[in-house]
């Protein structure tokens, strides 16, 4: 009966042989499969702006406790359903760091990851925005939207950077936790606790902004007719680029990082 769970050791050889593996591929299929990790963690983006709408009656927490829950679908669609994620291609330090790597193919996979990551949420943006359910409920779910992408434009460059490192070392940790079982279930299970955290706690992912705030951009600019009380002045796409993902990117990278090398250095074989 083959062995359902893996030890420590095992799930850092894992990650090596994910990380070398992610690398071999050719860039149409890192690409592809990129755009397919934009369009699933957009997914979870969705559910956690559906659940949270017109919610000013529940307490705070317990509407983030909801988010996070919910934005947990796109990590399991990335992980069940074999996507890349920016966020979590950082284990590519790993084969770096061991010398099975060259720097140069961690920021080719990286770019191509990004931009892939990117061009699926833009698509599942558009998507929204000509479908138009952002109008649903009386225009809740759009007054949401908006919200929840001036809370995150309202940050300092660096409360970014730090909210970026907090995020991704909960997200590389589900998928670290993702590797010590088989299971369908086991992963699922593994993956719902530290998204959860991430999302109730207000940290930031770059991937998921690259919906939130790009629909909501949409919304401003091109729906004139959809009217509300809230000043969009501070919304904009270089306060969206620069102000947000940019800093969320960058912490996002150290964050990743630090989670796979101290794995790393604590499992390895000659450590």
């Amino acid at each position: 009966m083959p062995k359902e769970t893996l030890s420590f050791d095992e799930m850092r050889d894992h990650a090596e042989i994910l990380s070398l593996k992610k690398l071999n591929y050719c860039w149409q299929k890192s690409f592809i499969l990129s755009v397919l990790g934009g369009v699933f963690i957009s997914f979870g983006a969705i559910l956690s702006v559906v659940v949270s709408a017109g919610s000013s009656s529940m307490p705070y927490g317990i509407t983030r406790l909801l988010m996070g829950i919910v934005f947990s679908l796109g990590l399991i669609l990335v992980i069940i359903g074999g996507a890349e994620l920016f966020t979590g291609s950082t284990i590519i330090s790993i084969a770096v760091a061991n010398k099975k790597a060259k720097l140069g193919q961690l920021i080719k996979n990286w770019i191509t990851v990004y931009l892939g990551n990117f061009t699926g949420a833009i698509l599942i943006s558009l998507l929204i925005f000509f479908s138009k359910q952002y109008t649903f409920s009386n225009g809740i779910m759009g007054i949401n939207t908006l919200n929840i992408a001036l809370s995150k434009i309202h940050h300092s460059f660096f409360e970014s950077i730090f909210l970026g490192i907090l995020c991704n070392m909960l997200v590389c940790l589900a998928i670290w936790l993702t590797y010590s079982t088989k299971s369908i279930s086991g992963k699922i299970a593994a993956i719902i606790f530290p998204i959860t955290a991430f999302v109730a706690a207000g940290f930031e992912h770059s991937v998921a902004n690259m919906y939130y705030v790009p629909i909501a951009l949409l919304i401003k600019n091109f729906d004139p007719n959809f009217i509300t009380n809230i000043n969009l002045t501070d919304l904009t796409l270089n306060s969206f680029l620069i102000s947000n993902l940019l800093p969320v990117t960058i912490g996002n990278i150290i964050g990743g990082i630090s989670v796979w090398l101290t794995f790393n250095f604590l499992y390895k074989k000659n450590a």
